[in-house]
């Protein structure tokens, strides 16, 4: 597997915390089997410290660093990075989680042995300062209809957990701006283009999740880019008129209706493995 080569596709803008970063470069660089390279797109200005974390790594040699004038937002962040990655296998990763040592080894593992698999994820273990204290597990499914019929009615994978076939990717449109939703709008046009999909039912990454984590996932901003993909999703005929309705129906309770701290716990107590 060692012959193996992929590259990391992360991003950063200012609001990053420098410490958090490390971690997470340095959770890539330590992997079982190294990447080639690791792509971090500059989303507009950073910070002094932001920059000097940056420039620690700078003598690994596979460091190659993006940046732009001006911020553009993730999912145009990631489209650029990703047409500068070199490799077809692309693992992603954000600037404030942590992959375990064996991610990226079981990862191209699983897409060698299968190759009509277009992208795999994982589940994941999320924390807020410790990952030594578990605080819950996002389990997903594995086989790609099961992970298609998750797909009608919310995203079946964890972002920062996936490594995918650039040109897979690429052929369905690559990432695209599609505020907070931006992997699941890649994920429906990659169905739709006819991609299959797997997830290893183990958990590969720590996420860090705190109050904020929650408090993001409400509000009218998020409701409607919510129904703009669920719109998306019925024109395109990967939901029934029954399910766009018990979709946005769910989501005007949970986004609009519910307090922070009432969706928080129905996140981490209905929605999560405690």
């Amino acid at each position: 597997m060692s012959d193996v080569k992929y590259s990391v596709l992360m991003s950063v803008y200012f609001k990053e915390n420098p410490l958090y970063l490390y971690q997470s470069i340095e959770s890539m660089v330590k992997q079982t089997v190294k990447p080639d390279e690791i792509i971090i797109v500059k989303d507009g200005p950073l910070t002094e410290e932001l920059e000097s974390t940056l420039k620690e790594f700078g003598d690994t040699g596979i460091l190659n660093v993006i940046t732009l004038k001006e911020n553009k937002g993730l999912g145009k962040a990631l489209e650029i990075g990703l047409e500068r990655c070199r490799n077809n296998f692309v693992a992603r990763m954000d600037t404030d989680d942590i992959s375990k040592k064996d991610r990226c080894e079981k990862q191209l593992s699983y897409l060698k042995s299968n190759p009509n698999t277009s992208l795999v994820g994982s589940n994941i273990a999320e924390f807020s300062n410790n990952i030594n204290k578990i605080l819950s597990k996002r389990i997903v499914p594995t086989k790609d209809i099961n992970i298609k019929k998750t797909m009608k009615t919310k995203s079946p994978f964890n972002h920062p957990s996936v490594m995918f076939r650039k040109d897979k990717v690429i052929e369905s449109g690559s990432y695209k701006e599609w505020y907070l939703n931006e992997d699941y709008y890649l994920w429906v046009r990659m169905l739709i283009n006819g991609c299959e999909f797997g997830n290893i039912d183990e958990e590969l990454l720590y996420m860090r999740v705190n109050d904020d984590t929650f408090q993001r996932r409400g509000g009218w901003a998020y409701f409607m880019t919510q129904k703009r993909l669920f719109d998306f999703m019925l024109k395109n005929k990967v939901i029934s008129i029954p399910t766009y309705i018990y979709n946005n129906v769910t989501r005007i309770i949970v986004r609009l209706m519910l307090p922070n701290k009432i969706r928080a716990i129905l996140y981490k107590k209905l929605l999560r493995e405690n």
